[in-house]
């Protein structure tokens, strides 16, 4: 049997892509017949990640993270964030010569750079130094794939993301949903800096806004924004239902490396309006006619209002997470024979 052990320091409680993105794929995993071991910060202690205490950072040595390494036994390691169990995880592959992939789910530099007065330079040059020592780093689009090229960041493979099509799925829409006047446009996000959630509830558009999500900066924006409607965080079926009753779903953020909001959004029927960046710009693209991309933002909210709720649906229907697991895991045992490969060529025996 495969064994794969993933790291991440990005687990529950929080509720955010990466964790939704490893979530599915270990479903998706164990019915391949793959065993995954997981190490997260639910196993350490931990404390508050400065300037977001919801994000909580592990107190790990480097004993412990190799001794559940080793209990398992993996063929090989996927790390997914480059956090303290990730540099710990990191640096135990490396002495003990296991083949191991990385995966870049957050534009770590400007993250960082958003929070702290540390260059950008010195992040990007920390960020090749953590990814290029694995065997293969995987990213979400092609878009993502070509700017990290740029930065110098090698062994770069496609892993992308799915959607769970029976969940997010359209319903019937009521004339008046949350109590508000129609047309809705709504986003699903955590609630912190770098999401440019201000962008979009400083516009003016007709009709409503709707915010759902929860995080750091949710008490400044609604001081700041009266007259948008905060939800709070909403799951399963009740995250399903809200984003149902949205007429455009807008997606301001200009960090995120992919945007699995974007997935559930049109799986739901409803047309996305985002900058034309990375993830948006992959996913939506010209010609879908599920979407409208402007560096506008305003114009792009206005332009998807007559985009067509069936064309969303049916961009949807192209991603699933079989098909991205099936991604992964191809990466995985690519990386792993070409990494024992290499180790038996540098065998002096």
């Amino acid at each position: 049997m495969t064994r794969i052990t993933i790291v991440t320091d990005a687990w529950y409680p929080q509720i955010n892509g990466v964790v939704r993105s490893i979530e599915n794929t270990n479903r998706e995993l164990a019915r391949m017949g793959v065993e995954v071991s997981m190490i997260t910060p639910q196993g350490f202690s931990s404390i508050p990640c400065p300037t977001y205490p919801e994000i909580r950072l592990s107190v790990a040595t480097y004993a412990s993270v190799a001794r559940e390494i080793e209990a398992f036994g993996p063929c090989s390691v996927h790390i997914a964030t480059e956090g303290p169990l990730g540099l710990l995880a990191r640096r135990w592959c490396l002495k003990n010569n296991m083949p191991f992939s990385t995966s870049y789910h957050t534009r770590f530099p400007e993250y960082v750079a958003a929070r702290f007065p540390i260059p950008i330079r010195w992040l990007r040059a920390f960020v090749r130094w953590f990814h290029n020592a694995g065997n293969g780093c995987m990213v979400a689009t092609a878009s993502l794939e070509r700017e990290l090229a740029r930065l110098g960041l090698r062994n770069l493979c496609r892993w992308s993301r799915g959607i769970d099509q029976a969940l997010f799925r359209p319903m019937p829409q009521e004339a008046e949903p949350f109590g508000l006047p129609r047309p809705i446009f709504m986003t699903v996000s955590r609630l912190a800096i770098e999401k440019n959630i201000s962008a979009f509830l400083s516009l003016d558009l007709p009709g409503s806004k709707v915010v759902v999500g929860d995080g750091p900066e949710r008490a400044n924006l609604e001081r700041q924004f009266p007259d948008v409607h905060f939800t709070g965080m909403k799951t399963g079926e009740d995250l399903a239902r809200a984003y149902a009753q949205a007429d455009v779903f807008v997606f301001p953020s200009l960090t995120d490396t992919f945007g699995n909001t974007i997935l559930e959004a049109l799986a739901s029927g409803v047309p996305v309006a985002a900058y034309p960046v990375t993830g948006p710009i992959d996913i939506i693209g010209d010609r879908s006619g599920a979407g409208a991309l402007n560096e506008d933002l305003q114009a792009a909210c206005l332009a998807a209002l007559s985009c067509s709720r069936e064309d969303a649906r049916r961009l949807a229907e192209c991603y699933s997470w079989q098909a991205a697991t099936r991604q992964f895991l191809e990466n995985v045992m690519s990386i792993c024979h070409a990494g024992k490969l290499h180790h038996l060529s540098q065998d002096p025996r």
